[in-house]
């Protein structure tokens, strides 16, 4: 009696110390729950054999409780196979496709022209270099801290933002510092670059570098143990308040297929209470309750199976699918993951590109063929080659009315150095500039160089003679600027000096012949002559 005791105590131990280290959701849906279930019976059968001491493999087959097992797991391992084939796009194609819905708009009615504080300027490695810089300078921390690597980019008070919380810089440091708490976050204005450390009045109990019950992921579990969460997201709300935001996986399809998020959970990571949210009451402030590999993949469903599974593998009539990578832009208050749609064909040209809003899940598609995200990367760097300068994943925006790539142009040490404009349908337009007002300064320019208006409509390059009525000069950035007004005309030129030098020896009376394109407040000047 006192051995089966033992045994069934040595099972139950076991089964504990898998559950608590491993955290299975108790869920049909979750796949590490049926792999529990089979770990459980195979512990069993274990300790059963051990007490029983089989002498031989014909022992274990004429035994009763050791076939029933192994028929158990059999059992386990056939439901789970099977309800991976039905739950696959094999047998789903049309109900994958369906998860996406894709609604098609206009870009310049959707996209409007942002202001410079609004552009998040920095990708994460940038952000993570100012994090450590920052942390670096806190003496009273850095022996006991690290910075996470979660960044992750939130919309706050208006700006995007990423922001992540400190860590324990090891066991001990956790052992010494676990009952204060963490005492930090880092906020990074993603537009000025300013990097803050956020200094809390009461520290951070909850958070992934936790070991026991108060590790983040083992709070969840023991709190809702039958829920599935996905990625986890460190954000703040209004008011400056570190959360857990843990979205609830939610299957459509089958048992394990179809994946999208059903719930949200908000953990204070101070306090560590929580509140649970159906997707469509998630609060305001929420920016990441869809993970951003979730979406992408998604669209990749609606995209690649249109014509069903066979041919998304071997004709791929009319399949599409997204780019390699993806940024994020913040747009009506939330963050919308973005990236370009392309042919399977690998002809590295994009089609259109999408907006897929991490809250909400709700997806916009825009008709927009040009140059896939890379190609205008490696023109941007090209025109940079000198100064072995490597581009970010770039940003979509609106112009002048143009869809512009944007990205941020780094050094071998990570800094952000200069900035690109690239224009999506015509990829060799290239204007680059110390600051984002240059650059964008230099792009309009290009673009009226190049005969493209203001409202994305082509301008008609004009040419006209006459004699000077009037002219002034001013210094711009540095440089100098002739304004020029002709006898009889209602047109103020402009001409730079380090584009046109022969203007100084120009004055009033002279003849001059100007070809040019309209603009307001100034004209664009494209050639001059005598």
């Amino acid at each position: 009696m006192k051995k089966k005791i033992a045994a069934g105590l040595a099972v139950v131990i076991l089964a504990f110390l898998y559950y608590y280290f491993t955290l299975p959701a108790i869920n049909i849906h979750e796949s590490g729950f049926w792999f529990f279930l089979a770990a459980i019976v195979v512990v069993i059968l274990v300790v059963y054999g051990i007490r029983k001491r089989f002498h031989s493999v014909e022992d274990i087959k004429k035994n009763k409780v050791m076939k029933g097992g192994l028929l158990v797991i059999a059992a386990i391992i056939a439901v789970y196979a099977i309800g991976t084939l039905l739950s696959s796009p094999i047998v789903n194609a049309n109900k994958y496709q369906q998860l996406a819905a894709p609604e098609e708009r206009d870009f310049t009615e959707d996209i409007e022209e942002i202001s410079y504080n609004q552009i998040p300027l920095l990708d994460k490695d940038s952000a993570e270099l100012l994090g450590n810089r920052k942390m670096g300078s806190m003496v009273d921390m850095v022996s006991q801290f690290e910075v996470s690597k979660i960044y992750s980019q939130i919309n706050y008070q208006g700006q995007p933002y990423r922001v992540t919380p400190l860590v324990y810089a090891s066991p001990i440091k956790w052992l010494t510092n676990q009952k204060e708490g963490i005492p930090a976050y880092i906020r990074i204005d993603m537009a000025t670059q300013n990097t803050e450390l956020v200094k809390l009045e009461e520290g951070i109990k909850y958070s992934e570098s936790e070991y026991f019950n108060r590790n983040i992921y083992r709070h969840l579990r023991f709190s809702y143990p039958t829920y599935m969460f996905d990625q986890l997201s460190f954000e703040i709300n209004d008011e400056g308040v570190p959360y857990w935001i843990c979205p609830v996986k939610k299957f459509n399809i089958g048992l394990f297929g179809g994946q999208t998020i059903g719930k949200v959970v908000l953990c204070n990571a101070i306090t560590g209470e929580t509140t649970e949210y159906k997707i469509e009451d998630c609060p305001q402030w929420v920016d990441r309750a869809y993970p951003a590999d979730l979406l992408i993949q998604l669209y990749n469903y609606h995209g690649m199976l249109k014509n069903g599974f066979f041919n998304s593998i071997l004709g791929q009539k009319g399949c599409l699918k997204t780019t390699d990578g993806y940024n994020y832009l913040a747009l009506e208050d939330d963050v919308w993951v973005y990236t370009g749609i392309t042919s399977v064909s690998g002809d590295r040209s994009n089609v259109g590109f999408v907006l897929m809003n991490q809250r909400t899940m709700e997806t916009r598609y825009y008709s927009c063929a040009g140059a896939e995200e890379y190609s205008a990367m490696e023109s941007a760097e090209g025109q940079v080659q000198n100064l072995k300068y490597t581009a970010a994943f770039p940003l979509l925006l609106n112009i002048s009315g143009e869809p512009t790539y944007f990205m941020a142009l780094k050094d071998g040490a990570g800094l952000v150095k200069k900035y690109a404009m690239v224009n999506i349908q015509k990829y060799q337009n290239v204007a680059i500039g110390d600051t984002v007002a240059e650059c964008e300064k230099a792009y309009v320019k290009l673009l009226s160089a190049n005969g493209i208006s203001s409202d994305g409509g082509e301008l008609t390059a004009q040419k006209v003679s006459g004699k000077i009525k009037r002219v002034a000069q001013a210094v711009i950035d540095g440089n100098s600027h002739f304004y020029v007004v002709l006898e009889d005309k209602n047109l103020v030129f402009d001409l730079p000096v380090t584009e046109y030098p022969e203007i100084v020896k120009f004055d009033v009376g002279d003849s001059l012949t100007i070809e040019y394109t309209e603009g307001e407040p100034v004209c664009t000047v494209l050639s001059l002559e005598e």
